[in-house]
């Protein structure tokens, strides 16, 4: 079996360095924004804090996770979902 050129390695070894470097990026900007979300819903309230690369994204998976955890079914989860939030507040 013939041995590849240095120079391919070095390709090879320079570009596995850059992916990893762009994963790492793009998991730091999704997690830009966080929010702690309380939501009341049929006389229960629950508070969850998530994080997004958007103040909107960040509320809004709050907002999923105490409505999953409140409702009790996907017609209660839709009618949960589209109550406003009780309280939203920035989360450190």
């Amino acid at each position: 079996m013939a041995q590849k050129p240095n120079h391919v390695r070095w390709i090879m070894a320079l570009g596995g360095v850059l992916l990893v470097g762009v994963l790492v990026y793009s998991s730091l900007q999704q997690t830009h924004e966080r929010y702690e979300v309380c939501v009341s819903f049929k006389g229960a309230t629950h508070c969850a804090t998530a994080t997004g690369s958007t103040y909107d994204q960040a509320v809004r998976s709050a907002q999923e996770i105490d409505c999953q955890l409140l409702a009790n079914g996907r017609d209660e989860n839709m009618v949960c979902l589209d109550n406003p939030p009780t309280s939203i507040r920035p989360a450190k």
